[in-house]
């Protein structure tokens, strides 16, 4: 497993942290590939019962890489969550298609299907791509000094490419996170119905472990089937589907902001969204 992220046993349960604390854990795909690795671990073992996944350092996760050293997006990787060809060596659409279809939304689903619980263990920041790994998670406990934020909009992208946003915070909230890309707190995402717990940041690991803890005293064959039930639920309310249709906006989005200035971001990279944000 890559050092990019960590894994540990804890009693009956596993923990998962991302490990590029220098850069708030941003998600390249070493580290997607490392998680898969790390979730797969966790599966496997008939002792464990819950997994948290936490990041290292003072942020949670500031999102997918879009500009540090360790960016890898030329990088060849192996399919795992989708069946389709690599995106190395293909060009406009056809390579971005590809390696989003991969490493963001393909491994999102998957991971939504670990068939045991996971909880998102989350501090200072939760941007963009960040919101999909805790969005995964069937629970999400997040420390009072956590913000959120998609801010993706300004790129002239109608979202992440995990568009769960409707049913995670409801369609007007959505809404308002979307159109004004604006941070929002624990707090406010708590009373969306986003959070299942706010707690102090001193005890944000503590708190988590212990809820870990007591879910996994529950038979690990209920959990699953229990998972699966909500799961297939969120799914007929038509989850699945909206996201197909949302990823292929997302993907037009690309490809306007290609063909009209040349670059798929709209010329905007994480720094420049950051202080976007910081003066609105």
């Amino acid at each position: 497993m890559s050092d990019v992220v960590r894994y540990e046993r804890r009693g009956p349960v596993a923990l998962v942290t991302m490990n590029r604390p220098e850069y708030r854990n941003a998600q390249n795909s070493a580290m997607t590939y490392a998680l898969d690795e790390a979730f797969t671990r966790a599966v496997d073992d008939a002792e464990v019962k819950v997994i948290v996944l936490a990041g290292a350092g003072k942020h949670f996760s500031a999102g997918h890489d879009i500009g540090t050293p360790g960016r890898d997006v030329d990088k060849s990787f192996e399919n795992k969550a989708v069946l389709w060809w690599d995106h190395v060596d293909k060009e406009g659409g056809d390579q971005r298609f590809a390696r989003e279809s991969e490493v963001y939304l393909g491994m999102c689903r998957r991971w939504r299907e670990i068939p045991k619980p996971t909880i998102a263990s989350v501090q200072g920041a939760c941007i963009a791509g960040a919101l999909m790994l805790a969005w995964v998670c069937d629970m999400i406990v997040a420390s009072d000094d956590a913000f959120f934020a998609d801010p993706v909009v300004r790129m002239g992208i109608p979202g992440v490419e995990y568009f769960a946003h409707p049913w995670v915070l409801g369609p007007r909230a959505a809404k308002e996170v979307l159109f004004t890309g604006e941070r929002f707190s624990a707090q406010q995402a708590k009373e969306w119905g986003m959070l299942n717990r706010i707690v102090p940041r001193a005890d944000l690991e503590t708190e988590t472990l212990a809820l870990a803890e007591k879910i996994a005293e529950m038979p690990r064959f209920g959990l699953a089937l229990t998972k699966k039930a909500v799961n297939q639920a969120e799914d007929l309310m038509g989850m699945r589907s909206g996201m197909d249709s949302a990823f292929g906006l997302h993907h037009l989005a690309h490809a306007h902001n290609a063909e009209v200035g040349g670059d798929s971001l709209a010329g905007q990279n994480a720094r420049s969204m950051r202080d976007a944000n910081k003066a609105s």
